[in-house]
């Protein structure tokens, strides 16, 4: 017992002591403030750890060794390494959809590796399976549903294969559809499915567009449909409600892919076309949706939920040696992963504890946030002479050209701002889009090229609302 104890406890100043290292290299003043962590996180990882150990000290006695010294060594090169990426945390990294885990969550996820659980059968993992099941419930209430079948997975790829896996067995040989503007994710995986897919074209909003889903249902051999609900370029919802409404002369199964904007259904800040997407979702077969994007989850998070719990039975199949220890579901009964980390379950049950999934509570308003950020970012582009905004905004994901005569100069332009934001530090993202779209907003530019490369900013920090215009005068400045 003394042992085990000991244990934990050198484990406990290895944590202090490479905290402590690591606060030397960025500063020789211990009491001094960070950027990314402060002295009362460390302090509260140690509190939880401690606690969990007080679970195990009835065991016999065990003291695994490892060279303190050299771990810290090693944790300080490490994090040394570390230093050659973008700011990501940073309300001036307004680039990629990278959102910063909520202290909760990547607190939880580290104090469970000190078990280390298995999601997969319940032997592996009994605590973060119970968290993960009760996950999956609130989860789910989010659509409507009560009961839905569904489980974590390492990421929104995986959990649109296994959505598009169970359309496959329900339709085999059958289409599946989704937008131009869908994740590139679902042309991969139905090739891997060996599924047929096509494209539909999408209007200048960047939605899929109804007539021409209309048109290839027509054709009799789509299974499939599969609606985005914030796709990752422009943040735009499909428009659910209508497709929908193709369903009482068409059969098909409706996938939603919600991958980034799944959780604005709490937000009280969407418009009414956008809401009633949202309220639509619960008439879809299969959901999609991502906590370690706008879920302040650490990577990978993603998860799948299925409406009804019976096509669990297309996920049949035997183990040896796995399934024996309860009579209770084990999550590997229904997944097409095998071992899935039991961290990202105990992570995202200690946030949504702490930050329930509630229209109009903490974490809703963190939404709602970062909607009202890209809304006036939008707005205040709208009076720049140097840039050009193009759809408004529906989520938090704003897109703008740079203003030049060509086409083809107004691409080469948003690479060079792109790469003197950078310089001053405001990191944003670049993407090719049509030119017929482009021009639809800035119809006087001159098309000389198919494509045209745009500026792209994801606000999906809460405290992008209070940077937005530390953001707007940093972009003009790069412009010149």
């Amino acid at each position: 017992m003394a042992s085990k104890k000991n244990g934990t406890a050198r484990a406990i100043r290895s944590i202090r002591g490479v905290y402590g290292k690591l606060h030397g290299v960025r500063n020789s003043n211990a009491e001094a403030s960070q950027t990314i962590i402060n002295r009362r996180e460390i302090e509260i990882l140690i509190a939880a750890l401690e606690t969990l150990d007080a679970g195990y000290r009835d065991m016999p006695d065990f003291n695994p060794e490892f060279d303190v010294e050299k771990v810290q060594d090693v944790l300080v090169e490490t994090a040394t390494r570390m230093h050659d990426n973008y700011p990501y945390y940073h309300p001036q990294y307004a680039g990629q959809m990278l959102k910063p885990p909520h202290a909760v969550a990547r607190l939880a996820y580290a104090m469970s590796l000190w078990v280390n659980p298995n999601n997969h059968a319940l032997d592996g993992g009994r605590a973060s399976s119970a968290m993960e099941k009760e996950c999956i419930v609130d989860l789910g209430r989010m659509f409507g549903w009560d009961s839905p079948l569904g489980h974590l997975a390492g990421g929104g790829t995986m959990a649109n294969l296994e959505a598009l896996w169970v359309a496959g067995r329900l339709h085999p040989g059958k289409r599946v559809i989704a937008s131009e503007q869908a994740h590139y994710t679902h042309s991969r995986i139905t090739e891997v499915l060996g599924i047929p897919f096509t494209a539909v074209p999408t209007d200048t909003y960047g939605r899929m567009r109804v007539d021409e889903v209309e048109r290839l249902l027509d054709e009799g051999d789509v299974g499939t449909v599969v609606v985005t609900v914030g796709n990752t370029g422009l943040g735009a919802v499909d428009p659910v409600t209508e497709i929908i409404g193709l369903r009482e002369t068409h059969e098909f199964r409706l996938h939603a892919d919600a991958a980034y904007g799944g959780y604005f259904g709490l937000c009280s800040a969407l418009d009414a076309e956008t809401r009633a997407q949202y309220g639509a979702l619960t008439h879809v077969d299969s959901i999609v949706i991502d906590p370690h994007k706008h879920g302040l989850q650490p990577y990978g998070c993603g998860c799948v939920l299925f409406r009804d719990p019976s096509v669990g039975t297309l996920y049949k199949h035997g183990s040896p040696y796995t399934y024996f220890s309860s009579a209770d579901l084990h999550l590997g009964e229904i997944s097409l992963e095998c071992s899935r980390p039991g961290a990202s379950a105990v992570a995202l049950w200690a946030t949504q504890k702490l930050l329930p999934l509630e229209r109009h509570g903490e974490f809703a308003h963190g939404l709602d946030q970062s909607l009202r950020a890209a809304r006036t970012f939008w707005h205040d582009l709208h009076n720049s002479s140097t840039f050009t905004p193009l759809m408004p905004p529906e989520l938090d994901i704003v897109v703008y050209a740079v203003n030049s005569d060509t086409t083809s100069l107004a691409s080469q332009r948003a690479r060079e701002v792109f790469e003197k934001a950078a310089e001053r530090e405001l990191h944003l993202a670049l993407m090719e889009l049509p030119t017929d779209l482009v021009r639809h907003y800035a119809p006087d530019i001159e098309a000389d090229s198919e494509t045209v490369t745009c500026l792209r900013s994801v606000l999906m920090k809460p405290e992008h609302e209070e940077w937005v215009e530390r953001l707007t005068a940093l972009l003009e400045a790069s412009a010149q």
